[in-house]
C-alpha cells in the first residue's frame, strides 16, 4: 500500500511535471513548424508574382534559411525537453557525463559523415550556392551521373532534387563536390540548327533572325526573354551538313521552355522555305529528325 501511495505521490508531481513538460514540447514543435510553414508560404507568395517570372536570389535563400532554422529550432526543443524530463525523473545527469562522454566518442567515429553533411549544409547555405526552386545539377564522390532537377528542399543535412521525370533524389551535403546551378541570375537557350551543306547558308541566318525576331515580339515569350535572340552563324562544317546556332538570354529557369518554342519556329520557318533539316537520305529517321517533326506539328498545331 505504501508504494501505491509514494507511486501516486510521485505521479502527481515529477511524473505529472515530466508529462507537461513533453506534451509542452510538442505543442511548441508543432508551432515552430507551423511558423516556419507560414513563414515559407508567404515567401513564395511574394516572390511569384506570375508564372513567367521566377522567384529572386533573396527569396530563395530566406526561403532555405527558413527551413534549416525551423529543422534547428525543433531539435533545440526537443534536446531541452529530454534534459528537463531525465531531471523530473531523477535521473542524475552530473552522473551521465562521464558514460555520454564515452558514447560521445563512440559516435563521433560512426557519425563523422553525419558532421560531415551538416557542416557542408552549413557552408552550403551561408554560401547561397543554391535554393529552393533553383534548377541544379548535383555532382556525388562516385556517382557516375549528376543529380539533376529542381531543388525541393535543403537542410543541415541532405538536400532532396525533382528530376524531370518526377523522381525524387536525395542527396547528402557533405557528399557534393560539384554543384551546376542553372537558374542563377540568368540563362541561355541553345539552338543548333543543322542543315545540309548545299543549302544556302546566308538565308537560313535571314531566316533564324527572323525567327528570333518574331519570337521576341511574341508577348508570351518577351516575358521569358531578356533581349532579342541573335544567330551566332556556323558552329560546325561536316561533309554531309552545315550546323548553325541561334542563342537566347532568359530568365533563370526557363531556357528550356524557350528552347522548345524555339526549335518549333525555326522547324516551321524553314519548312516554309523549302529547307530540309535533314543531313544525308537513309531509310529510317533519325532521333533528330524525329524530334525536329515533332517540334513542326507542335508549331503547326498552334498556328
Amino acid at each position: 500500500m505504501d508504494a501505491l501511495v509514494d507511486l501516486w505521490n510521485w505521479l502527481r508531481s515529477a511524473g505529472l511535471e515530466a508529462l507537461l513538460i513533453v506534451l509542452g514540447a510538442v505543442l511548441l514543435a508543432r508551432f515552430v513548424s507551423w511558423a516556419g510553414t507560414r513563414i515559407t508560404d508567404r515567401i513564395d507568395a511574394t516572390a511569384r508574382e506570375s508564372d513567367a517570372l521566377v522567384r529572386s536570389e533573396a527569396a530563395k535563400h530566406r526561403h532555405s534559411l527558413t527551413q534549416v532554422v525551423t529543422w534547428a529550432a525543433i531539435v533545440l526543443v526537443w534536446s531541452i525537453a529530454v534534459f528537463f524530463v531525465l531531471e523530473r525523473l531523477g535521473v542524475p545527469i552530473t552522473g551521465l557525463v562521464a558514460p555520454a562522454t564515452v558514447l560521445g566518442v563512440g559516435l563521433g567515429f560512426g557519425a563523422q559523415r553525419v558532421v560531415g553533411d551538416v557542416l557542408a549544409g552549413f557552408f552550403l547555405i551561408t554560401e547561397r550556392q543554391y535554393g529552393f526552386g533553383d534548377v541544379v545539377s548535383i555532382q556525388v564522390v562516385g556517382g557516375m551521373e549528376p543529380a539533376s532537377g529542381t531543388v525541393e528542399d535543403v537542410t543541415l543535412r541532405i538536400t532532396r532534387v525533382r528530376s524531370v521525370d518526377g523522381e525524387v533524389v536525395i542527396v547528402p551535403n557533405g557528399q557534393i563536390v560539384k554543384v551546376t546551378n542553372l537558374s542563377r541570375d540568368w540563362a541561355r537557350a541553345v539552338v543548333d540548327v543543322p542543315v545540309p551543306a548545299t543549302t544556302d547558308v546566308t538565308r537560313v541566318q535571314e531566316v533564324l533572325r527572323e525567327v528570333g525576331q518574331r519570337a521576341f515580339a511574341d508577348p508570351r515569350l518577351h516575358q521569358l526573354l531578356l533581349d532579342e535572340p541573335s544567330v551566332m552563324g556556323v558552329e560546325s562544317i561536316t561533309l554531309d551538313e552545315v550546323n548553325l546556332r541561334m542563342v537566347a538570354r532568359t530568365l533563370p529557369g526557363k531556357q528550356f521552355e524557350v528552347g522548345r518554342d524555339l526549335r518549333a519556329r525555326v522547324a516551321l520557318a524553314l519548312s516554309r522555305e523549302g529547307v530540309s533539316l535533314r543531313a544525308t537520305t537513309t531509310d529510317a529517321p533519325s532521333a533528330q529528325d524525329e524530334a525536329m517533326a515533332e517540334d513542326r506539328a507542335r508549331a503547326g498545331g498552334a498556328a
